[in-house]
């Protein structure tokens, strides 16, 4: 079944499916006044335009994927975050060979978001992060998967021994997207693609947004290669905070079994991933290095963004994910009542429901990508 079509959040992402449903016209985008790096807006707008090559929508035609008005739509919004990424990326900060300057950005220091759940974060935490990762883990690996027949030689065979096992080698129920799933109805949440994504702010979209947007474009091969790259260098300290976080709350086997099994491929992933992939295909396409490197730390700093959003709001003492509407919820009702263990306690009812959620206190500063699940 494909996904619902999202509730709009603006004039953007209200023309887009107003052409998508109804066939209305549409016209070339104004983005003046916006943030490209996590307007609510723009992301959902860019979001639905991408999730036509994934899925599709309820009602959509298949065919709209290749509409032209689409396609051009698509891609202002697309050049206008992208034009931002590179902005905010300086090279000179880095080392010019990529093997070098991915292990450079490995050590930036991220938001404690990680941390911070590992610590103090109870059943809510768990139930709040998965909501926000459930854009991408639903389908997890499916955009690296673009890079494949875009690639050759060394490199593409060390991406492809990573992929495998992102699907499970092919056995029904092991792939991690299929494990996420798992995990989100033990949650007490909806593992229907969609579902949530009426739930997700600006800077959640940013992030699957990033990735697909490398992935769908050829021309950003190298920027796909150095976000995998990274993603998979730096993947395990989270995973195993997280998967302290589950086992101590307890009851949730399914978690454990997801972040367990990231934590045993990973680290096998992060050489496969830096001394196989990068150093293969940059030997062989050498004009990528600036792009891997720029993937790379564009992941990085989308990541924090989401991290700093998701601390601030729980700071702040509300959620971190939008107010709920009457549909694409996705969660059930008793999960979302507070477990009340005092200040750690976190309700994930919506603002509009309850007015406040209380936070567990932030811990230091941690490696990057903090807030990879």
């Amino acid at each position: 079944m494909n996904p619902p079509i999202p509730t709009p959040r603006g004039p953007l992402s209200s023309a887009l499916l107003a052409h998508l449903v109804d066939g209305e016209p549409l016209g070339v985008p104004s983005l003046r006044g916006l943030d490209p790096l996590t307007d609510d807006d723009l992301h959902l707008a860019l979001w639905c335009c991408y999730e036509l090559h994934h899925h599709g929508f309820a009602g959509v035609a298949d065919d709209a994927e290749w509409d032209i008005d689409v396609l051009r739509f698509r891609r202002v919004l697309e050049s206008v975050f992208e034009g931002a990424l590179r902005a905010e990326h300086q090279p000179r900060a880095v080392p010019s060979d990529p093997l070098v300057a991915l292990r450079v950005i490995a050590t930036w220091a991220g938001p404690p978001l990680a941390s911070t759940i590992a610590e103090r974060g109870e059943r809510e935490h768990l139930q709040e992060l998965a909501l926000h990762r459930s854009a991408y883990q639903l389908k997890e690996a499916d955009p690296h998967t673009w890079a494949i027949p875009r690639l050759r030689g060394p490199g593409r065979a060390a991406m492809i021994e990573i992929q495998a096992d992102e699907y499970g080698h092919g056995v029904p129920g092991e792939g991690h997207a299929e494990l996420f799933a798992e995990a989100m109805e033990q949650l007490g949440l909806s593992s229907r693609f969609g579902d949530s994504i009426d739930r997700l702010p600006g800077t959640t979209l940013a992030t699957d947004n990033l990735v697909t947007m490398f992935g769908l474009n050829r021309r950003l091969r190298g920027a796909l290669v150095g976000h995998l790259a990274l993603f998979e260098m730096v993947s395990v300290s989270p995973m195993s905070k997280y998967l302290t976080a589950a086992r101590r709350v307890g009851g949730l086997r399914a978690l454990e079994r997801f972040y367990e099994v990231h934590v045993e491929v990973d680290a096998h992933h992060a050489e496969v991933a830096l001394g196989g992939m990068v150093a293969g295909i940059v030997a062989d396409e050498p004009e990528l290095a600036d792009d891997v490197i720029f993937g790379a730390a564009a992941l990085h700093r989308v990541e924090a963004r989401f991290a700093r959003h998701v601390l601030r709001s729980w700071d702040d003492g509300r959620s971190s994910l939008r107010p709920s509407l009457e549909a694409g919820l996705g969660v059930a009702t008793d999960a979302l009542a507070s477990h009340g263990r005092g200040d750690a306690a976190v309700s994930l009812v919506s603002e509009a429901a309850t007015g406040a959620t209380r936070a567990p206190a932030a811990a230091p500063a941690e490696p990057p990508l903090s807030a990879t699940g």
